[in-house]
């Protein structure tokens, strides 16, 4: 879950992290040697990020440190304020109607609460309220900050639906699973071609810091490239790296769990596999973030900064099938969101008295809709089983380039 990042300058100067922080940085940076040294002198790229955000206690999410706002490291949809969550209540109001009382709502990292705040008040609005809003959310500081927002802005019986999880529902159930930005975050191996053969990209030790190299992939992840070939009908060239997540088909199974009838709703930043795996785009999609800006150390300052890697929407449309569940559509997030009550929005905007917020609610619409912003980086896909979206994905398909 990270990263509505608005238009960054990788070629800015990043700012110096105080004490404190380095202090902590460095502590993350020796247990993650400590287990560098326990495996041979190196770890799967993977394995370093997913320390670097989750590690209990130190890693990105599981600290403390804010992250979501101006006084963080990125801006999600979410946070630029009340229209990206009804839009996406609104999309979903008449799944949980066609599943009556019983549907739950279950959310895929929580960010500060905001999300939660907008679209349970607007599921009220539209008579489509679950029995439950629940809340998977691995860091327990981003968890006491969704609970204090949600208690403070809700009215009691709303708040009375939500409820915390420590992992995917156990038993069967029904309802609407929603993930914004978590796909970027599950910890991505990095491959490499080297005449002709699959490599995996490691971290090990180099001086104070931590360097990347290469070793032969396992055949796990050796098929996983060799699968996206075969999709592309081209093999990739000597030297070409990228990503790839072998795990997202079990991801998907796991986090969708037992439900008999319901809906998944992603929504990413990410590209079509053709799209994803171009020829020039010969080093991957992996970027860090931090204080705002982008830039392509993503070894440096461990539990400091954000690392994220760019979704393949063709693997997310394929894991979704394998899954059980029918392929309902894929379009941009300004398609999106125009065809999910955008329209009423701008309305309600135009009728307003207060310039200053008229004016906030504007430039809210352009960052999540502009083709220059988060309209057409951020794509949305959704799945169904034993249920119909309706008109959630009728503008803008793009199924077409997957």
């Amino acid at each position: 879950m990270t990263s509505g990042r608005m238009s960054p300058d990788p070629t800015a100067a990043l700012p110096a992290p105080d004490a404190d922080a380095l202090a902590h940085s460095a502590r993350l940076s020796a247990l993650i040697r400590q287990e560098i040294a326990a495996n041979d002198g190196a770890i799967p790229f993977s394995r370093f990020m997913e320390l670097a955000l989750y590690a209990p206690g130190l890693g990105y999410y599981s600290a403390g440190a804010r992250k979501f706002g101006e006084g963080g490291d990125f801006v999600t949809a979410p946070e630029l304020g009340p229209i990206f969550a009804a839009c996406i209540a609104e999309s979903v109001a008449s799944v949980l109607q066609q599943l009556g009382a019983s549907a739950l709502f279950f959310e895929l990292g929580g960010g500060s609460g905001a999300f939660a705040e907008v679209a349970l008040k607007r599921l009220l609005e539209l008579d489509a309220l679950p029995d439950r809003y629940l809340i998977l959310e691995p860091s327990a500081d981003l968890r006491e900050r969704q609970r204090e927002r949600l208690q403070q802005h809700l009215p009691p019986t709303l708040f009375e639906l939500v409820e915390w999880l420590n992992g995917p529902l156990p038993d069967a159930w029904d309802g609407v699973l929603f993930a914004n930005e978590v796909i970027d975050a599950l910890p991505t191996p990095r491959f490499a071609i080297r005449d002709g053969e699959v490599y995996e990209e490691y971290v090990t030790v180099e001086g104070d810091g931590f360097a990347r190299t290469l070793r032969p992939a396992d055949a796990f992840l050796a098929n996983a490239v060799r699968h996206v070939e075969r999709g592309l009908e081209r093999n990739f060239a000597d030297g070409y790296r990228s990503e790839v997540l072998p795990q997202l088909p079990y991801w998907v199974q796991a986090v969708s769990g037992g439900m008999r009838r319901g809906a998944m709703l992603f929504v990413d930043y990410g590209h079509p596999r053709g799209e994803f795996y171009q020829a020039d785009r010969s080093d991957g999609t992996l970027r860090a973030y931090y204080r705002h800006r982008m830039h392509d150390e993503p070894l440096r300052w461990p539990g400091l900064q954000d690392l994220t890697a760019s979704v393949d929407f063709t693997a997310l449309a394929e894991a979704g099938v394998a899954a059980g569940f029918d392929f309902a559509g894929y379009c941009s997030q300004a398609s999106f969101l125009l065809g999910n009550g955008m329209a009423g929005v701008l309305e309600r905007i135009e009728r307003m008295h207060d310039a200053s917020e008229q004016q906030r609610r504007r430039n809210e619409v352009k960052k999540l809709t502009l083709p220059s912003e988060m309209g057409e980086r951020f794509q949305v896909m959704g799945f169904e089983k034993d249920v119909e979206f309706g008109v959630a994905f009728l503008a803008g398909d793009l199924s077409f380039r997957l």
